[in-house]
C-alpha cells in the first residue's frame, strides 16, 4: 500500500489540475467574448460620435458655405484641449481651419483610398486615434478624429480585473478540483486498500461502514459479492483438498504397516514402502501447504524469531550433504536479524530450499545462503549455479505440482510442491518473493518484514 500512496497523491494532483484548468479555461473564454463585446461597442460608439461631429460640420457647410465652416472649426478649436483633432482643407491641400497644421501622418489621404464617411484607426505619439473624413462639395477635405486613450484605459483596466479575476478562477478551481479528488481517489482508495489485503492473502477482508447510494456503492457492492464468491470457492477446493489429504494419508499408512509384516518378499515389500512413504509425503506437503495458506494474513500464533540463528542451524544440517556431493558451499549471514515468525516453518521452507538446490546441482557447482539486513526488510538469497529453472517455468514456478520436463527425463525424484510450500510460509509470513534473473543457476530472494520494536 505504501507504493500505492505516492501514485494517488499525483492522480489527485492530476486531477485538480485538470479541473482547475477546465474551469479557468472555460471563464477565460466566456470573458474573452465578453471582453471582445465591450471592445467593439466602445469602438462603435466612438465612431457614432465622430461620424455625428461630421455629419454636424457638413450640414453647416450647405446651408452657410465655406466661411461659417471655417468659423465653427475655428471655435471648436479654440476651446481644444487635447483628444480632438479638426482639420479643414481646400483642394490644394492648404489648411483652412483646424488644430493641425497638415494632414496627420500616417493617415490615409481622402481620395487616395480613405474610404468615404468610413473610419480608420491610427498611431499618432504612441497613441491610438479614430478619425473619419469627407470631401464636402467643392473639393474641400474634412477630417474629425478622436483620441482612443479612454477606450484603450478602459480596455486596460477591463484586462487587468479578468486577469485578476483568471487567477483566482484559476485558485478557486484547483481548490474545488483539489477536494473533489482527494474524495473520489479517497473511495478509489478505499477499495485499492481492499485489494491490497486481499492479494496479500486476507480474503475474508470486506469494507467497513455503510455503503452510499451511488456508482461508488454499487461498485463496494459488486466487489464484495466477487470477493464472496473467491472466498467460497477457495475454501471449498481448500477443503477438498484436505478431505483429500486426510482420506488417503490414513490408508496409505495402515497399507505401509502391513507391508512391514509381509515376509519372503523384502525387496519387493521394501519398493512398495518406498513408494508409500513417497506419497504420504506428498500428502503432508498438501496439508502443510493448506495450513500455511488458510493462516495468511493472520498474525496467530507468530512470535519474535532469529532469523540468522535458525538459518544458520539449518545450513549447517545440510552443508555436510552439499560437500559430499562435491558443492562449494558459502554462508553469509548478518547477526541478529528478527522476524514475527513460525520457527518450524521457516526451518522447514530453508530445509526445502536447500535440499532442492543440492538435489539439481552437480559437483563444482556453487551453493549460497546470504542474509542481509536492508534499510526496509531483511534479505533471504538462496543461490547456486545449477542448471535453473527453464524460461517458460519462471511464470508457474509457485505453482503445484509443476516441475520441468527435464527434470522427469533426467529422473530426478519430486512432486513439484517445494516452491507451492515455499510460497505459502511466504505468505504467511508476509514475506516478499523474487526470481532475479541470472545467467546461470537459480536465485530466489525473500524479502522479511523486520521485527518492530513493540511487536
Amino acid at each position: 500500500m505504501t507504493a500505492a500512496k505516492p501514485l494517488a497523491a499525483r492522480a489527485t494532483l492530476r486531477l485538480a489540475a485538470v479541473m482547475a484548468l477546465a474551469v479557468t479555461l472555460l471563464s477565460l473564454l466566456a470573458m474573452g467574448l465578453q471582453y471582445r463585446l465591450v471592445e467593439t461597442r466602445l469602438m462603435d460608439a466612438s465612431r457614432a460620435l465622430l461620424t455625428a461631429d461630421l455629419n454636424g460640420f457638413a450640414a453647416l457647410y450647405e446651408q452657410r458655405r465655406i466661411i461659417a465652416l471655417r468659423q465653427a472649426i475655428d471655435y471648436r478649436a479654440a476651446a481644444h484641449t487635447g483628444g480632438e483633432m479638426l482639420l479643414l482643407a481646400d483642394r490644394k491641400g492648404v489648411v483652412l481651419a483646424g488644430t493641425e497644421p497638415a494632414w496627420p501622418e500616417g493617415l490615409t489621404k481622402t481620395g487616395e483610398g480613405f474610404t468615404a464617411d468610413g473610419a480608420e484607426v491610427f498611431v499618432r505619439g504612441g497613441e491610438r486615434w479614430l478619425a473619419v473624413a469627407r470631401d464636402l462639395p467643392g473639393g474641400f477635405p474634412l477630417l474629425v478624429a478622436r483620441s482612443l486613450a479612454p477606450v484603450d484605459a478602459t480596455l486596460a483596466s477591463l484586462r487587468r480585473g479578468m486577469a485578476a479575476l483568471g487567477l483566482a478562477l484559476l485558485a478557486a478551481g484547483a481548490l474545488v478540483g483539489w477536494f473533489a479528488a482527494r474524495s473520489v481517489m479517497g473511495r478509489i482508495g478505499r477499495i485499492n486498500a481492499l485489494a491490497d489485503r486481499v492479494a496479500a492473502g486476507e480474503l475474508s477482508a470486506r469494507l467497513e461502514g455503510a455503503r452510499s447510494h451511488d456508482e461508488f456503492g454499487l461498485l463496494e457492492t459488486h466487489v464484495h459479492a466477487m470477493l464472496d464468491r473467491i472466498e467460497n470457492l477457495n475454501r471449498a477446493t481448500h477443503r477438498l483438498s484436505d478431505t483429500i489429504a486426510h482420506e488417503l494419508r490414513t490408508p496409505l499408512n495402515r497399507m505401509t504397516q502391513k507391508l512391514a509384516r509381509i515376509e519372503g518378499q523384502d525387496d519387493l515389500a521394501n519398493d512398495l514402502k518406498s513408494e508409500m512413504r513417497a506419497a504420504i509425503r506428498v500428502f503432508d506437503s498438501l496439508l502443510d501447504i493448506s495450513r500455511a495458506e488458510a493462516d495468511q494474513g493472520s498474525g496467530g500464533g507468530l512470535v519474535p524469531v532469529d532469523l540468522s540463528r535458525v538459518a544458520q542451524e539449518v545450513w549447517e544440517l545440510y552443508e555436510p550433504l552439499a560437500e559430499d556431493k562435491g558443492l562449494r558451499c558459502t554462508l553469509t549471514v548478518d547477526p541478529d536479524c528478527r522476524v514475527l515468525g513460525d520457527r518450524n516453518l521457516i526451518a522447514q521452507m530453508l530445509s526445502n530450499l536447500l535440499d532442492n538446490a543440492i538435489k539439481y546441482c552437480a559437483a563444482g557447482d556453487e551453493l549460497r545462503l546470504i542474509l542481509q539486513e536492508t534499510p526496509d526488510r531483511h534479505l533471504l538469497t538462496i543461490a547456486d549455479t545449477g542448471p535453473g529453472l527453464p524460461d517458460e517455468m519462471k511464470d508457474q514456478a509457485f505453482e503445484r505440482f509443476v516441475r520441468a520436463d527435464r527434470d522427469k527425463d533426467r529422473g530426478i525424484k519430486g512432486h513439484g510442491l517445494g516452491l507451492a510450500l515455499v510460497r505459502a510460509i511466504a505468505a504467511r509470513h508476509g514475506a516478499k518473493l523474487g526470481l532475479p534473473q541470472v545467467e546461470k543457476g537459480f536465485v530466489l530472494e525473500i524479502g522479511w518484514p523486520k521485527l518492530s520494536a513493540d511487536p
